[in-house]
This record gives C-alpha cells, structure tokens and sequence, in this order.
C-alpha cells in the first residue's frame, strides 16, 4: 500500500512534537474542543464514539473525560504513545482506516468522528474504503462526522485531493445519508468556502 499523505506531510516529526503545538494554544487559553463540543451535542454521555484518525487523543480524551465510551485509532504510532500515555485507560488501536476491523470496535459506535483533515491524509485510492469502513463500524443511525479542508489555505497540502462531491458519493456508497453540513465545528452554515464538516447518518 502506498504511503498515506499524512505519512508524507509528518516527515520527521514525532507525537511528542504534535501535541506540543497543542498544548502552547491551549496555554494561551484557546478553545481547543470545538470538535468534542460538536460531538456532544449529537450523543448522550455513555456513547460509544470512535476518534478515527485520533493522532495524540486530544478530541477522544475530551470525550472520555465528559463521560463518553471512547476508543480511538490512528496509524501513526509516535502519536499513539502519546494518547496512551494521557489517557492509559482509554483503548487506542494502530490501524489504517481503510482496513481496521470493525469488530475491535464492537458492540458499534453511535457516533464515529474524523477530525483534523483526516479523509484528504489518507492514502490515495484508500477514501473509499476507508469511508465504508467508518460506516461498518456504525450502529444503526449511527452519525458520521468529518470535517476536513478543501483548499491549500486550509490544508497542509500545495492542493485538495478530496472534494466534498468525493465524500458525499463514498458516504452514498456505504449507505450512509447526508444530515447536515457547516463550515465550522462551531455549527455556521456552510454557504462554500475551504472547510466543512459534515454529518452523513447510518441508515
């Protein structure tokens, strides 16, 4: 399998080094969970919720601490180490979304989240299959949650590999409904422009 963006965007640079960044904003008293906050008001605490593409834990952490059954994956292991060393009792499985077993994410999640430019990092050619396996991992009406950028301005890419069209038909393709579309984790409409975050349901 041919390496994914992330993989080419990360070089060198380690967990450690990502959540450093995070931390120096959160030290200066920005709000960093928009995502948990979007998140929360789609499921009730005790959810079972999948932070696909977790890196260090800083949406699943949240989501733990207000109460809600967590397990995140990612297949960077440097950022890994890192939500498991924040949050030890919290499950963090290494895999690539495009081939995670569905099973280790049993009995299903109520609301799967894919926050941080996610689906564009992925391996080219894997979003399809990635995308259908975020849906397996659904319960019936079960909420999928994507945000991701559409141009270079908010990417860390020269352009976008992914269009909202391109999600929108692998969701249809994995039975999955559009629900609602914003241009913020913080709910604005989404009118165009270079983000959105969107809610396709299980049906």
């Amino acid at each position: 399998m041919s390496p994914s963006r992330w993989e080419d965007v990360a070089g060198q640079g380690t967990g450690r080094d990502y959540a450093a960044r995070f931390d120096a904003m959160a030290a200066q008293g920005r709000d960093l969970h928009g995502e948990a906050d979007f998140v929360s008001d789609l499921a009730v605490p005790g959810s079972r919720i999948l932070d696909a593409g977790c890196g260090t834990g800083r949406v699943g952490i949240e989501l733990a601490r207000r109460g809600y059954d967590v397990v995140g994956v990612d297949l960077d292991a440097s950022m890994l180490a890192v939500a498991r060393e924040r949050a030890p009792a919290v499950p963090w499985l290494e895999a690539d979304l495009s081939t995670l077993d569905p099973r280790d994410v049993a009995p299903g999640a109520d609301v799967v989240v894919a926050a941080g430019n996610v689906v564009p990092l992925l391996a080219a050619g894997t979003e399809s299959r990635a995308i259908a396996t975020l849906a397996a991992c659904l319960v019936p009406g079960g909420a999928l949650v994507v945000g991701f950028g559409l141009d270079a301005d908010h990417l860390p890419l020269d352009e976008a590999p992914v269009t909202l069209a391109d999600h929108d038909a692998w969701c249809t393709a994995a039975g999955l409904v559009v629900e609602d579309r914003f241009a913020t984790w913080d709910r604005d409409p989404y009118t165009g422009g270079g983000y959105a975050v969107s809610v396709h349901r299980l049906t």
